[in-house]
């Protein structure tokens, strides 16, 4: 391989977005160039320092469900939009490079989140994860929609194996919207759905045989999950909400407070 070739295939190497050969090939030219490697370093440095500068909001839950819902529309229901001008040809050469590296660095981050993801955390907080992302879909959230706790719960019996606790908090911040059933660790469990402000809480419930009744907390991909072993059951909690908050609901939930 030439330093030409290899230069030219650096920034995907950052990304790994070269197939196994190919990456084989830029490391060992690597191994034997030091100019090439400085290329590299240099490379690796600038994108992780222009990725620590960035800021990063996460959209609340309601938002995310929102996008899905207009991304599952048929397209004949959407409306085209005027030609607009490329933003790289209305913006300045210094302004369109800086924005360009921003968009290189988001997708090597996305590309890493995604490599790594079966090394994130255990597998049953994967599967919440996944169990709550899936419920913002649209018409995912709740099997029974009410915020009366007396229309909630008795709709449980003969349905899981259990009788899920269902507190009644919109006083304090916390409604009440519904519950449904989903499937979790090999079994059918019952998840009672709250919200705050835009933020969607779910909460999980099993029959356990734990003995310590210490709370866990976890968190993935900007949600939070925390775990309650209490009085013969297991309790999560999932959402995007901030930690803080979400462990005061913990508390008020399961009367700890």
């Amino acid at each position: 391989m030439t330093c030409k070739e290899c230069l030219d295939s650096l920034s995907a190497l950052v990304d790994g977005e070269l197939v196994a050969d190919e990456a084989a090939a830029v490391r060992d030219h690597l191994a034997t160039c030091d100019e090439c490697a400085a290329q590299q370093a240099q490379l690796v440095e600038g994108t992780m320092r222009l990725k620590g500068a960035l800021m990063r909001y996460e959209a609340p839950d309601v938002l995310k469900a929102r996008i899905r819902a207009s991304l599952a529309r048929p397209e004949a229901e959407i409306v085209a939009a005027p030609r607009a001008v490329p933003f790289y040809r209305a913006m300045k050469w210094p302004t369109a490079i800086a924005a360009a590296a921003v968009v290189a660095v988001l997708s090597s981050a996305v590309t890493l989140s995604i490599a790594n993801r079966n090394a994130a955390g255990d597998s049953l907080q994967q599967e919440l994860l996944a169990s709550h992302i899936r419920s913002l879909m649209p018409g995912h959230l709740t099997d029974v929609a009410s915020n009366d706790q007396h229309n909630v719960k008795p709709w449980f019996n003969g349905r899981v194996d259990m009788s899920p606790t269902v507190p009644r908090l919109d006083s304090l911040g916390f409604p009440l919207i519904g519950g449904r059933i989903d499937y979790i660790n090999g079994r059918s469990v019952p998840v009672i759905v709250y919200t705050r402000r835009q933020h969607v809480i779910n909460v999980y419930s099993w029959p356990s045989n734990a003995v310590s009744d210490k709370a866990e907390t976890a968190a993935s991909h900007g949600y939070n999950l925390i775990r309650v072993p209490r009085d013969g059951e297991e309790l999560w909690f999932v959402s995007d909400l901030n930690r803080a908050e979400l462990d005061s609901f913990a508390r008020l939930f399961t009367g700890k407070s």
